[in-house]
């Protein structure tokens, strides 16, 4: 009998230690069998909530963030390369690829878990700014990627104009920074264990299977 385990996802979609932390949970699901019934939500995040509309090219926003050296952004760039390469993710973004606020992003995100439809969307997401290094906050790009997972494109266009789910992402926001959730990707499972950043699949299904064995509290 599978156990029934929710697991709430805290992340950004331009994030890619998300990428490859949700690629290595994926596959450490896949490889859990039925030991498990896993019921993902994934909450929203933002690295730079207070970005310009026009983006910032990554180089200079990583330079004046965290002190990088071109040398180590491109060495940092493919260690990611190379990790996402390894869970069956194309990692393309070079050092003219430009960063995006992702607030529209999340209020779409909250939209489709509505549908059934939130992975699907998260994975194009992940797709569109990640592999094709299209802009995230920009209409186009967000309907295109929920029609691509399934939502119906106009609805999603409404969610957009209307401005809908504002509130609520701001308040999970909130929640998830008031528990203590400064760095993404973070991985909460039955609202007790956290497991933290891009870790590989066999670290997922190693804590997986100990979460698994223990009793439901």
């Amino acid at each position: 009998m599978s156990r029934p385990m929710r697991i709430d996802f805290v992340s950004d979609v331009s994030c890619p230690w998300c990428v490859i932390g949700l690629k290595g949970l994926e596959e450490a699901l896949a490889r859990t069998g039925d030991l498990i019934e896993a019921d993902i939500h994934f909450q929203p995040f933002e690295l730079n909530p207070d970005m310009a509309p026009e983006g910032e090219n990554g180089a200079e926003h990583i330079a004046r963030k965290y002190g990088a050296t071109p040398e180590q952004m491109a060495a940092n760039r493919e260690v990611i390369r190379e990790r996402a390469a390894s869970v069956g993710f194309v990692m393309a973004r070079g050092p003219e690829s430009r960063i995006y606020n992702t607030f529209d992003a999340h209020r779409l995100l909250h939209w489709a878990e509505t549908q059934g439809r939130q992975a699907a969307l998260k994975h194009a997401l992940f797709e569109a700014y990640f592999t094709n290094d299209e802009n995230p906050s920009d209409r186009a790009v967000l309907v295109k990627a929920a029609e691509k997972a399934g939502l119906d494109a106009k609805a999603a266009g409404e969610v957009l104009d209307q401005g809908l789910y504002a509130a609520e992402v701001r308040a999970a926001e909130q929640l998830w920074r008031s528990r203590g959730i400064n760095a993404v990707p973070a991985v909460i499972i039955d609202g007790r264990y956290l497991l933290s950043g891009g870790q590989p699949p066999e670290a997922f299904e190693q804590a997986l299977r100990r979460i698994a064995s223990e009793p439901v509290a």
